[in-house]
């Protein structure tokens, strides 16, 4: 943490006792760089997102067809699983 922060350039200055104030305050520093990695990624996650919805709008898909047809798979399979049941049904008879 402490060669992170830039406190020290490698791990061989660091001396063996260290202050509990020297590594709060590294602590502190790597947190900051922490935060700006992370908003840096949440906009561009942002961006990819809003470019990736205006893709799709221009191919006419939206939500509520996609769950529409969706649903629809879903119905079609339970029939067919309900017709296959009631098939074995029979032939077990």
């Amino acid at each position: 943490m402490l060669v992170w922060s830039g406190r020290f350039k490698t791990a061989e200055q660091i001396p063996e006792f260290v202050s509990f104030e020297m590594i709060d305050a590294a602590r502190n520093r790597v947190r900051v760089k922490a935060c700006y990695v992370m908003m840096a990624l949440t906009i561009l996650a942002c961006l990819a997102m809003a470019v990736s919805g205006k893709q799709a709008a221009g191919r006419n898909e939206n939500l509520t067809t996609w769950n529409m047809e969706k649903k629809a798979r879903w119905r079609e399979e339970a029939q067919k699983e309900k017709e296959a049941a009631s098939a074995l049904a029979e032939k077990a008879q």
